[in-house]
């Protein structure tokens, strides 16, 4: 991750912009140095974001001290929805750093990507905004009433699934929405993007 990225994170974080000579504060650094940094797309290191979190008194992606720390794929403006379904329409994507402790089942052999949430169908499992971290799918077995991201008619959802012999149940945690299935030739439009193993809450 770079400093630029940084900056947006934590102002997001705090609900307020920060700007180069805070972070320069932060990082006991020149605001110049910071600005060569950004030119230069200088990477942030892990003992820096440690001290943006205890200056800024946030907590940004789940790391501490004894942790070990995974650079993930953050794809900033992909959203997968937890309601109607809501189109990817954005690839861009940066490195953030996560504890590997907070990862389900984690494994050095596994791949994972950072995803936003939107819509209130999972509630209150997971909310409008909150980050989740996606374990890419192999072509393994669905395992039953976990949370999967998957693409269906061309239209991204995070649901519970389930699998009989013939169709996959589709469900909300949200009482409010109904269950759904998917069976017969529809099945092949099904396509599984991955797991979710982990998510970061969005701060209110």
């Amino acid at each position: 991750m770079k400093l630029d990225e940084l900056i947006s994170i934590v102002s997001n974080h705090i609900d307020s912009a920060i700007n180069q000579s805070m972070l320069a504060e932060c990082l006991g650094i020149t605001r110049q140095t910071v600005s060569n940094r950004i030119k230069n797309e200088s990477e942030v290191t892990v003992s820096e974001l440690k001290r943006v979190e205890e200056f800024f008194g946030v907590n940004l992606f789940g790391v501490n001290g004894s942790d070990e720390t995974i650079f993930i794929d953050y794809y900033v403006d992909a959203f997968a929805s937890c309601g109607h379904g809501n189109i990817v329409f954005s690839t861009d994507k940066i490195k953030l750093p996560f504890a590997t402790s907070m990862i389900a089942g984690f494994s050095k052999s596994k791949q994972y990507s950072m995803i936003n949430a939107t819509g209130n169908s999972m509630s209150p499992t997971i909310d409008n905004g909150d980050r989740l971290i996606v374990e890419h799918w192999r072509g393994e077995q669905i395992q039953d009433n976990k949370i999967y991201v998957f693409c269906y008619n061309n239209e991204f959802f995070v649901k519970r699934l389930s699998k009989n012999l013939d169709e996959v149940i589709i469900k909300s945690d949200n009482p409010e929405y109904r269950v759904r299935t998917i069976n017969g030739k529809a099945l092949s439009d099904l396509i599984l993007i991955g797991k979710i193993v982990a998510m970061v809450k969005q701060l209110n």
